[in-house]
């Protein structure tokens, strides 16, 4: 089982974006050297629910600050960027970090970012599987040529080549956030793992499993290949000496940046939109994930991976929203609960 921290460079209430970010820079740092697997970075535009605007960016830095924890983008947003200059910068990554860096990528929603960046809203409603299958021939074949619509150009070179190996891997891995039946079928014909999110629980992502497997049979997938397919599940990490403790932590802290931060998103074309009741939805987490004393995390990451065939986990470890606070719970998972999943 591998676990990691999931970071979103939150900006709670009454901090400062410069704040946030050190906090995220800081959780990749502890979760280092308190034995993690791997640090997932979130990215965000123009909203306080997270001030990474760049999740590859902050891995190239991140990178370079670690030693030996894996740092992925969980995830870049595909429609707001071209698939070629991400392909170059995730190769570049690869190459450079001797393979320690995955490329997370999602359709992301219908912000307002869409028009900032000039993609407009079919990238989001429609282009998502052309700009995933043009990323992918980027990290993986040594020229490639636009074959139409939005990416139309003359074959070209494809350097740097992830596909010179580093340490007999390829190129970088490349996960999909899934939120839809369609997003499943997506990933499993094309062999990529899922990234789940920390909204669903254990039987919905089950049921998102299962899909992916028998999508994957159908386009012709290996059986060993489906069978160790390396899926992520999205969650919170919060931990104390006693379970209502832990709870209440977040309980304090989180509704108010949900409340921020969610409702600073704004739809690119007007289209009305629904928020999740900022202390329910963190009630809801708090019931779903490794929230509570070291026993119970451990007992509900077990539960989770036994329930879904899923054994790689993004935590989120900063609810409290306090840079000693994230440190010590990182530092807490990594001595106090990975041992009692080994």
């Amino acid at each position: 089982m591998r676990v990691g921290s999931f970071v979103l460079a939150a900006q709670f209430p009454g901090q400062g974006h410069g704040e946030a970010l050190h906090r995220a820079v800081r959780s990749a740092e502890v979760s280092d050297r308190a034995g993690l697997d791997t640090v997932w970075l979130a990215e965000h535009h123009f909203v306080p629910y997270g001030t990474c605007p760049s999740a590859v960016t902050l891995a190239a830095l991140l990178l370079g600050r670690t030693e030996r924890i894996r740092v992925g983008t969980a995830v870049s947003v595909l429609p707001t960027v071209h698939p070629v200059a991400l392909g170059e910068q995730a190769a570049l990554l690869h190459l450079t970090s001797g393979g320690r860096f995955s490329l997370g990528v999602g359709r992301g929603g219908p912000w307002v970012d869409l028009e900032v960046f000039g993609t407009g809203l079919d990238a989001y409603e429609r282009g998502f599987p052309d700009s995933l299958d043009l990323l992918l021939r980027w990290l993986r074949e040594p020229r490639v040529a636009g074959g139409g619509g939005r990416f139309t150009f003359r074959e070209v070179a494809v350097v740097p080549r992830p596909g010179e190996a580093v340490r007999e891997v390829p190129g970088p891995e490349v996960v999909v956030a899934c939120t839809s039946p369609r997003s499943v079928r997506l990933a499993a014909e094309r062999g990529l793992p899922m990234l789940l999110g920390m909204h669903c629980g254990d039987e919905e992502k089950a049921g998102m499993v299962a899909l992916w497997r028998s999508a994957a049979r159908a386009a012709g997938r290996g059986a060993e290949e489906i069978a160790c397919a390396p899926h992520v599940s999205a969650g919170v990490a919060q931990l104390a000496d006693r379970d209502a403790e832990a709870a209440e932590t977040l309980l304090k802290a989180m509704p108010g940046w949900l409340r921020k931060g969610l409702a600073a998103h704004v739809s690119v074309d007007g289209r009305p939109r629904g928020m999740r009741d900022p202390v329910a939805y963190t009630e809801l987490l708090c019931g779903l994930h490794p929230v509570g004393s070291p026993r119970r995390c451990a007992d509900r990451l077990a539960a989770t991976a036994e329930r879904t065939g899923i054994r790689r986990f993004a935590l989120l470890t900063e609810g409290s929203g306090d840079l000693r606070g994230t440190e010590e719970n990182i530092r807490r998972l990594g001595a106090e609960v990975l041992p009692q999943l080994r």
